[in-house]
């Protein structure tokens, strides 16, 4: 007997009238949902700048924008920038980092330095937020790069890093991923506030040979610092290699959307967001950490990090996410400070506030917690599209 072709449409009316169980993936809601809180953010910043005809206007307000979105003319004058600051001298002294030799690594010292003030700790979110604002004041000033400031969406991307466009090897990403190495053992890093974590290999663990960052072409000279063998000096002792990455599906999991709406959606104050976005123990390692870890090898030492340019666009979407939660509600959520001075607080230390100084070093003047703190205001003047 011939079955009657029924709709698809009909089907799922039925279903519903019925009460069928239909299998809804939780993720793509997710992502639906992520759209909408962007939405609502983009709504609430330029309804706040409307009117404004001095400072941040909505005439001359930044646009930071997805990887996968820029034009190839754009993506390639952005690893033209990075190469760019590879080239010029360091500002940091070699009594400070012997193994600092270019301005990219002024970068990368000033993490090492800052790193176990500026992870677990209320420094966390506004220390980076500055930072990554640096790096693309440094990209502008002495490399001319005026294109919009990159972010990776690993939302997208979360069921294998691997799809990413960031990492599809060509002319225009950051690189491929690194050669597959069989055999390795889990590797053992250093957190700040004296934890440490075995991340299992992945997919790759050894150097990257495609793309503009490749082996030849793109040399790492700082680290390691929070795991082994550590570079000589405590990771500042020049130290030249290559660039290598592990990219981990496991990890991608940490970064998928329902985690980021679990935030967003969840969390009423900057201290259950932060913890959240910045805890090493969630599943499989919290947001921000399992950005990191999902890309592999220089990627995850918490120190030295900045030594894959990923770190830019990783940190970049971190900044996003903060900023989607912040755009819900600005009038209650821009000024808001937690947590103490110290990653876990360890060594114990004074709570954060507002007017806490944040130090640069060689890449700019220290600032406060409330100089970071808005998007549109104060030196800060952009928005995610």
């Amino acid at each position: 007997m011939k079955l009657p072709f029924i709709p698809a449409g009909l089907m799922l009316l039925a279903c519903q009238i019925l009460a069928v169980p239909i299998d809804i993936d939780p993720e793509i809601e997710a992502s639906k949902r992520i759209d909408e809180l962007h939405k609502q953010y983009q709504h609430n910043i330029f309804k706040t700048i409307s009117n404004r005809t001095t400072g941040c206007t909505s005439k001359n307000i930044q646009r930071r924008k997805e990887w996968s979105t820029l034009s190839k003319e754009d993506k390639h004058a952005f690893i033209t920038a990075i190469h760019c600051l590879n080239t010029l001298p360091a500002r940091t002294p070699l009594t400070t980092a012997p193994g600092a030799r270019f301005l990219y690594d002024d970068f990368i010292v000033t993490h090492i330095h800052q790193t176990p003030a500026v992870h677990a700790s209320g420094l966390f979110l506004p220390f980076h937020r500055h930072l990554v604002h640096l790096f693309q004041n440094t990209l502008r000033t002495h490399c001319a790069y005026h294109a919009p400031l990159p972010y990776w969406d690993w939302t997208k991307t979360y069921a294998d890093p691997r799809n990413a466009d960031v990492f599809d090897g060509s002319e225009y990403s950051l690189g491929g991923n690194g050669v597959y190495v069989p055999g390795r053992n889990p590797t053992r890093i250093s957190l700040p506030g004296g934890l440490s974590k075995d991340i299992p290999p992945a997919t790759g663990g050894g150097c990257v040979t495609s793309g503009p960052f490749a082996e030849g072409r793109f040399e790492v000279r700082l680290g390691p610092v929070g795991y082994e063998p550590r570079g000589p000096e405590g990771g500042l002792g020049y130290n030249p290699r290559c660039l290598t990455r592990d990219l981990s599906p496991e990890f991608g999991y940490g970064t998928r959307p329902s985690a980021v709406t679990e935030l967003v959606d969840g969390c009423e104050d900057v201290e259950c967001f932060s913890v959240g976005m910045d805890a090493p123990r969630g599943v499989p390692g919290g947001i921000h950490g399992s950005g990191h870890w999902q890309v592999g090898l220089n990627a995850l030492d918490v120190y030295a990090s900045p030594s894959d340019p990923v770190f830019w666009l990783h940190h970049a979407h971190v900044d996003r996410v903060w900023a989607l939660w912040q755009g819900q509600n600005l009038e209650e959520r821009t000024y808001q400070v937690w947590g103490t001075l110290t990653a876990a607080n360890d060594p114990p230390s004074e709570e954060a506030t507002l007017d806490t100084p944040m130090d640069f070093e060689v890449l700019g003047e220290p600032r406060t917690i409330k100089d970071t703190s808005s998007t549109i205001d104060g030196e800060y003047c952009y928005v995610y599209e």
